[in-house]
């Protein structure tokens, strides 16, 4: 990609809280920042991702099929710590290049999700395209968003793409599940059950001690939230099984769609107008 067209996707990118059109439309995208590895500059590039599960995602040196490496493989692979940005957070990471069999599986699982991965392997000229795992170092995420309420809307925007995603997927699949879209699947359970639990332990307690006008709708979210726990965990359940049924997957990420979309609406009817002058800093962020 030319650098005009990879700033472009970088200025669309943070202006729109990581959704872009054009090629990558749709696409799961993060914007990766290296430092150079004879400049020591930093350089930031639109890169595709594979989500891997906790804190954990993976990015594929393709090039396009290129026989050789992008500059970002060598600027990390020679300064392992980068910058993620994702729409809503950023933040630091470690690189760890794959090897030997955790790099092949890892490799197949992609092309199983799209076979254009194989497509630029066997373009490569016999460069083995690389993959490569960013792990979240733990810190406190930095958000785009100016208020609390700018940035509970960012979180919700992201699981409305990602469900939407996977839904897609899971309608695409064959009749089995292969093993990448059940840790997409996976990984957004766990989001979720994530954002929920801060809510439960930080934003929801200071919401109902400031604002005692908000009681009733902070009962109601309180029982969507375990109305949504019990559909995450059915959801985990029927993925864990080896012969899970794409159909029946197929159902649940419907039924899940439907309650988040709900709940996620109800939330920021009740609950943005009153936060959204609240420093996204402050300990009710998420």
């Amino acid at each position: 990609m030319s650098n005009d067209f990879n700033q472009q996707i970088i200025e669309e990118f943070r202006a729109n809280g990581g959704q872009v059109g054009g090629p990558f439309a749709g696409a799961r995208l993060i914007l990766l920042t290296t430092i150079g590895a004879r400049s020591g500059a930093r350089h930031t590039t639109p890169v595709a991702y594979l989500p891997d599960g906790g804190d954990r995602i993976l990015v594929i040196a393709s090039a396009g099929g290129s026989p050789r490496h992008p500059d970002w493989y060598h600027n990390l692979v020679a300064n392992p710590e980068v910058t993620v940005e994702t729409g809503v957070f950023t933040y630091r990471a470690r690189a760890t290049v794959l090897t030997g069999e955790e790099r092949d599986r890892a490799f197949a699982r992609a092309v199983e999700t799209d076979p254009g991965w194989a497509e630029y392997q066997a373009k490569a000229q016999g460069r083995v395209i690389p993959v490569v795992a960013l792990e979240e170092i733990p810190a406190p995420p930095q958000t785009p968003a100016s208020t609390f309420g700018e940035a509970l809307k960012l979180i919700h925007d992201a699981f409305r793409r990602e469900i939407t995603l996977i839904r897609k997927e899971v309608a695409e699949a064959g009749p089995g599940l292969g093993a990448q879209l059940r840790i997409n699947c996976l990984t957004l359970c766990r989001g979720v059950h994530h954002h929920h639990q801060q809510e439960d332990a930080s934003m929801f307690p200071a919401l109902r001690e400031r604002h005692p006008e908000l009681r009733s709708a902070l009962d109601r979210l309180d029982a969507e939230h375990r109305a949504i726990a019990a559909l995450l965990e059915e959801m985990q359940q029927i993925l864990s099984a080896e012969d899970a049924d794409r159909d029946h997957v197929l159902a649940e990420v419907d039924r899940l769609a439907a309650e988040l979309e709900a709940h996620l609406t109800y939330e920021e009817e009740q609950l943005i107008p009153v936060i959204d002058g609240v420093p996204a800093s402050e300990d009710t962020a998420d």
